[in-house]
């Protein structure tokens, strides 16, 4: 299984800590539960609550695997520690649409912390990999699926 290092802040890190609390200690007991229920209810061969129970937990205990993982392998970014002279992931990047003149604000993060409610875009998507390493007044072509745009880099911050 290859090990991938990814790049969290302290709110994300604890955002998964806790979900994987909770799958360990809670949706773990209603699993096992569920299963055991199905289990008193007769013959296995053809009992598919049982089937479904038993998938369920699978998929349960997968989860909770590849949350293991992404904590194992995750990496903290001090933020003190940034370089605000290009784009990088927890920076805050302000880009201007050339072709509207629009602009937008958006912090790149973790795939797992991105939420565009909020302004948080991944590093994987193709904006965020279409930004990464430039500098202010960098034009940039990124391919999203309306077609290609043209950003400029008005400005980068914490």
């Amino acid at each position: 299984m290859s090990q991938q290092v990814g790049y969290y802040t302290e709110e994300g890190l604890q955002k998964l800590k806790a979900e994987l609390h909770y799958l360990e200690t809670i949706e773990r007991k209603r699993c096992t539960a569920a299963v055991a229920e199905a289990r008193d209810k007769g013959d296995l061969s053809e009992n598919a609550e049982y089937d479904a129970a038993r998938e369920a937990q699978g998929l349960l205990e997968v989860r909770i695997g590849k949350l293991k993982e992404v904590i194992a392998n995750a990496r903290l970014v001090d933020e003190s520690l940034l370089d605000l002279s290009k784009v990088s992931i927890l920076t805050t990047v302000k880009i201007k649409n050339t072709s509207n003149g629009t602009s937008m604000k958006y912090t790149l993060v973790a795939e797992s912390e991105a939420d565009l409610k909020i302004g948080k875009i991944s590093v994987d998507s193709p904006i965020g990999r279409g930004l990464l390493g430039k500098k202010v007044g960098e034009k940039v072509d990124v391919q999203i699926p309306a077609g290609k745009v043209t950003f400029e880099i008005i400005e980068i911050t914490i």
